[in-house]
């Protein structure tokens, strides 16, 4: 049940910047409010007040509003008028299908010189003879009642026939007043026994309304686990069991004929907030914890997740080297939201806590690794660079080694990349890659190297030789000399 407070009227005079002390004009219809409250101390500046289709009872509490002008309380419990002589200023006053059943509570309105309309359709005093008749003579300053203007004619005739008008809206007041007892009495037995079953069902039925016995003791461990086991059937059927219990409750609730009293308006009330009540409760058995989820597996494999449903593209640029993921994020969410994580066999982004992890295909550099966001699209794009594929130890190459041999020990590579170094003393350098081109020249370069070295030893044998051949006059003259005494 709704209750005036400083926060309602606070959210509903936005129009006044949120001041309430100057309101002109206040609108609460449809607050499920029960008693007219705080209003009169609140909002003395109060012209214009609507509080139409809520569960106020009686009129209270706005005596001090002097400067009032219309007031609207249609679609209430109020059962008489009462409590309004301090509204001075109150022109127009709607009270609209209530259950005001003593005509008579009128006269109150005499006070009111100012009041021009005047509106009691809807009402059981509505119903009596000579309703209109008692009403147009005892407020003489009306010009309006129920939409329709006051003749002349029709007042000074309401006039000549009041004493006898009177009588008979006195006799109407007492048998409605009779019968609105009964009915109150009965509301008030009725409610009584709702309040009795409810307290015995809490007695005798478990928090969540289903009945339960102490058998585990008696049951073997078998059967308690297989009871385990069909637990969450058991209580889904019971969910779906109480569920159409409650419809057919509902059914015959707004099936079952009652009277249009003040007492019927409320049980509707509090049967509609139950209904809403258990809505919820029934929502929130719905809404189950989702488990974490599993983004490595036991065995320590990881595993491809699509939490946010985002579509990607992973292409390798074998000119670079390199895996580039292309993952379309949300284009208008803001970069602090996502949280990139590279590892050799994986990646991972996080987008707003919801995790997206891809297997990569190869290998890759996490420290050389990098990301970038779109600024038209807001497309998320990774570049991974990717490990030397070898077939054994990581890719070496010598440099700064003059002699090179085809056969001397060294770690196996492709052709054009690696080579093995005929000396002990070597630099070794982890291999790049190298473009088609890179290759091309360095085999041309190698090769005129070759034919150099081949070249500058054929000259250096040659001349080696000319070196040992003694020349023909040197040896005869050797000979010679060896044969004479």
């Amino acid at each position: 049940m709704g209750r005036i407070t400083e926060d309602l009227i606070r959210r509903n005079a936005e129009h006044n910047d949120c001041i309430i002390f100057s309101l002109e004009e206040l609108s609460l219809h449809q607050q499920e409010i029960e008693r007219l409250e705080h209003i009169d101390k609140w909002c003395r500046d109060l012209k214009i007040l609507y509080l139409q289709n809520n569960l106020i009872g009686k009129i209270e509490n706005v005596s001090k509003l002097k400067k009032l002008e219309y007031l609207n309380l249609a679609l209430n419990n109020i059962e008489k008028i009462e409590n309004l002589e301090g509204c001075e200023g109150l022109t127009k006053l709607d009270l609209t299908v209530n259950f005001i059943g003593e005509l008579s509570s009128v006269k109150t309105l005499q006070h009111n010189i100012h009041l021009k309309e005047l509106f009691l359709m809807g009402n059981p005093c509505a119903d009596f003879d000579g309703y209109r008749q008692f009403v147009v003579a005892t407020l003489q300053q009306l010009k309006w009642l129920d939409g329709k203007e006051i003749e002349r004619s029709e007042r000074i005739q309401a006039l000549q026939d009041f004493p006898a008008v009177e009588q008979q809206i006195r006799e109407q007041e007492k048998a409605y007043c009779l019968k609105r007892a009964k009915d109150k009495e009965e509301a008030q037995r009725k409610l009584q026994e709702e309040e009795n079953e409810g307290e015995r069902e809490g007695r005798h039925t478990g928090f969540d309304g289903r009945w339960y016995t102490d058998i585990s003791a008696a049951l073997p461990s078998s059967e308690e686990s297989k009871d385990d086991l069909q637990a969450p059937e058991i209580q889904e059927g019971g969910c779906k069991k109480k569920k159409l219990d409650n419809g057919e409750d509902d059914l015959e609730f707004w099936n079952k004929p009652s009277l249009y009293t003040p007492e019927s308006r409320l049980e509707t009330l509090r049967h509609m907030e139950k209904q809403r009540k258990d809505q919820e409760k029934l929502s929130e058995k719905k809404k189950k914890v989702k488990p974490p989820r599993v983004l490595i597996s036991e065995n320590g494999r990881a595993l491809n997740v699509n939490e946010p449903k985002l579509d990607f593209s992973l292409r390798d640029d074998e000119k670079r080297n390199q895996l580039v993921l292309d993952l379309a994020v949300y284009r208008y969410m803001d970069t602090s939201l996502i949280d990139v994580d590279v590892q050799p066999t994986y990646v991972r982004v996080m987008v707003k806590g919801k995790p997206f992890q891809l297997v990569l295909p190869a290998e890759v550099k996490p420290d050389s690794s990098s990301a970038k966001r779109a600024q038209t699209t807001g497309h998320l794009v990774v570049y991974m660079p990717k490990h030397c594929e070898c077939s054994g130890a990581p890719c070496w190459t010598a440099r700064n080694v003059s002699v090179i041999a085809e056969n001397s020990p060294g770690q196996h590579c492709s052709p054009t990349a690696c080579h093995r170094a005929s000396r002990r003393e070597v630099l070794l350098t982890p291999l790049t890659p190298e473009t088609p081109q890179e290759e091309g020249g360095r085999n041309n370069h190698r090769l005129s190297r070759n034919i150099k070295a081949s070249e500058k030893h054929a000259g250096q044998q040659q001349g080696a030789d000319e070196q040992k051949k003694p020349a023909n006059g040197e040896t005869r003259s050797r000979s010679q000399q060896a044969r004479l005494p």
